[in-house]
């Protein structure tokens, strides 16, 4: 068997095993692609006006307003997302699992929209997207490697559209259809042609997504790049023994810090005090549209000192190459890191990498069909032959 016929028969087998997962992947990878401008143009609740001189309240007041308002559920942080955006109010946890956002307007507080994102669109699309609508321990790792796979098959359709010689090349590049073109020829070059185009990009958009998914691929592409700093998030701890008053609530007082230090800042967020032992943590954003710019910063809640971390989430300017790139990652994912442009081309390639499961098992399909009649006709002859 030649070369090009194995790399056919595992392009093949591992696109039938796989087509379906890839599917689901990149269709909700689509719908995703522009959740946040659809959110800003059909939820005008997000959005606050401004008021010239009039104090934006701390985040100790809409902890209080929240936390009354949702007693049961645990609050994770309070957003501020832009000087024409509401404050939002973070809840977050496991034990219930429950993700809320409460939406409060910058200047009185008042709660304006309490939003369950757990029953939203966009986090239905989100958890095919991770887990196929399956318990994370199976849809994780089955949407992790099944893109892992569909990685091989790129370089392996690469290597089977790969044309013999340049008379071979004419259809490979465009499609040449006629009126009297089969639909069973335009569904090839419909899985040759587009597949090609979006193979290069396709590759990205696949191989960031795995790097979401396995940690061992995560920590040996960051180790590869040069980096020395570990890849998991973790919080440091607060100094039990120095416990030192600071004057005011710890969340207010960093809050002025994230303030003072970043005055142009795009979204500036703080965690709450989750116990004795818990740092303050922040995080301020100075770039619209991306994330992997964010600062993030770690004060001891009874010294308000900051506490050095050795993972990559920690300042921007700590970062070194590979901290940087794997920071990136999420941003050249969903393309946003070449702005709107950017999630257009990130959603047409997701949009022709679902395509290509459907026209692939067609091809297959079309070529079953004829196989068996082929067979059938085989075996008519003989018996036509045995007869005569």
């Amino acid at each position: 068997m030649s070369f090009k016929k194995i790399v056919n028969k595992v392009h093949l087998w591992l696109g039938l095993a796989t087509g379906l997962v890839v599917f689901i992947i990149s269709i909700t990878g689509c719908l995703y692609a522009f959740q946040e401008e659809i959110r800003d143009a059909f939820q005008d609740f997000r959005f606050a006006t401004i008021q010239e001189g009039a104090p934006v309240l701390p985040p100790s007041t809409f902890r209080d307003i929240a936390q009354k308002r949702l007693p049961e559920y645990h609050l994770h942080a309070i957003n501020y997302p832009g000087k024409d955006r509401n404050v939002e109010a973070i809840f977050f946890g496991f034990d219930p699992d429950h993700y809320f956002i409460s939406f409060h307007d910058p200047y009185t507080g008042k709660t304006l929209r309490v939003k369950n994102m757990d029953k939203s669109f966009f986090r239905w699309v989100l958890n095919g997207h991770y887990y196929l609508w399956l318990p994370p321990k199976i849809g994780q790792p089955l949407t992790a490697y099944s893109t892992l796979i569909f990685l091989v098959m790129v370089i392996s359709g690469i290597i089977l559209w790969w044309p013999k010689n340049r008379s071979a090349a004419k259809q490979r590049f465009w499609f040449r259809w006629k009126k009297s073109t089969k639909w069973k020829r335009k569904n090839y070059d419909l899985h040759n042609i587009l597949g090609f185009y979006s193979a290069w990009l396709a590759f990205i958009l696949a191989f960031t997504g795995v790097i979401f998914g396995i940690t061992w691929l995560r920590e040996g592409v960051h180790k590869g790049m040069g980096g020395t700093k570990s890849t998991s998030y973790t919080e440091p701890h607060s100094d039990l023994a120095a416990q030192i008053a600071v004057d005011g609530d710890p969340m207010d007082r960093v809050w002025e810090i994230m303030k003072s230090e970043y005055p142009h800042a795009v979204s500036i967020e703080v965690h709450t005090v989750e116990s004795d032992s818990a740092v303050v943590a922040a995080n301020a954003n100075n770039r619209a549209g991306v994330y992997w710019s964010t600062d993030y910063r770690y004060f001891d809640q009874y010294t308000l000192e900051e506490i050095p971390v050795d993972h990559v989430y920690g300042r921007l300017k700590d970062a070194d190459f590979a901290d940087k790139m794997l920071r990136m990652n999420y941003d050249i994912h969903i393309g946003a890191i070449f702005g709107i442009w950017g999630k257009i081309l990130a959603f047409l390639i997701s949009l022709t990498c679902a395509s290509l499961p459907v026209t692939g098992f067609m091809i297959w399909w079309g070529r079953r069909k004829k196989e068996k009649v082929e067979v059938r006709k085989e075996i008519y002859r003989k018996e036509s032959l045995a007869t005569t």
